[in-house]
């Protein structure tokens, strides 16, 4: 394993770049801008709001939110093993990346999303939302490896500034976007909203650049010798 010097002010900082790149995904993907484009590209005169996902018809809201539900299940369930392979094999970085590239490259390709690409859409929806929680996951991990027990509360409060600053910051630079679509020439409705999901995309992954140069690889586990990581689960 690299050396490791705790509560290094400038390891820290490339730390918390993690949160500043990733945490916009829960605005504009969760909360604001996805939402609205999403309920309108599959609200129409002819059918409502239900649509049809792989020739099912089901309400437009339920499938977004069956979808979200569907991805935290199954991070749910195989995180565990997931994270301790990580742990045994001294694979948490690349890991981290796999996730991190996973959520950023599914955001960018938000930008085809159309009702008459749904489906294509939704699968998007969802390794976006599981490639954020992954990162987050192995993300935190470092926490306790980066700073001593007395100073993990303020470590843990700077990276959440970092990311509170950086949604914000990207927000405020979508909304331009969205709301102002004539400074930028744009007369496609549905533009606004998809360049924002793929400059999403991009900031993830440009900003989540630092901390991947700047934080160490972690060796395996030295007490998981002679386990498999299906057994080091329930240790």
């Amino acid at each position: 394993m690299e050396a490791i010097v705790k509560n290094n002010k400038k390891l820290i900082r490339s730390w918390a770049m993690f949160d500043w790149a990733n945490s916009a995904y829960n605005l504009v993907i969760t909360s604001t801008i996805f939402p609205v484009y999403y309920t309108a590209i599959t609200t129409t005169k002819e059918h409502g709001d239900v649509v049809r996902f792989f020739g099912i018809e089901v309400v437009n809201t339920a499938l977004s939110n069956f979808s979200l539900a569907f991805a935290y299940l199954l991070m749910s369930f195989s995180l565990p093993f997931i994270s301790s392979y990580a742990d045994a094999k001294g694979k948490k970085k690349h890991i981290m990346k796999f996730f991190t590239y996973v959520g950023a490259v599914a955001c960018m390709c938000l930008f085809f999303f159309k009702l008459e690409t749904l489906e294509i859409g939704i699968i998007c929806f969802v390794l976006a939302a599981m490639g954020y929680i992954g990162g987050v996951l192995f993300n935190n991990s470092y926490l306790p490896l980066l700073a001593t027990v007395d100073q993990q509360d303020k470590v843990s409060a700077q990276g959440f500034a970092y990311g509170y600053i950086g949604c914000v910051t990207l927000q405020i630079l979508c909304f331009i976007v969205v709301l102002k679509p004539e400074w930028f020439g744009i007369t496609d409705a549905s533009l606004p909203a998809r360049i924002s999901f793929l400059i999403l995309g991009l900031w993830w992954l440009g900003f989540s650049m630092i901390p991947f140069k700047c934080l160490p690889k972690i060796d395996a586990t030295e007490n998981n010798t002679g386990k498999s990581f299906v057994q080091n689960v329930w240790d």
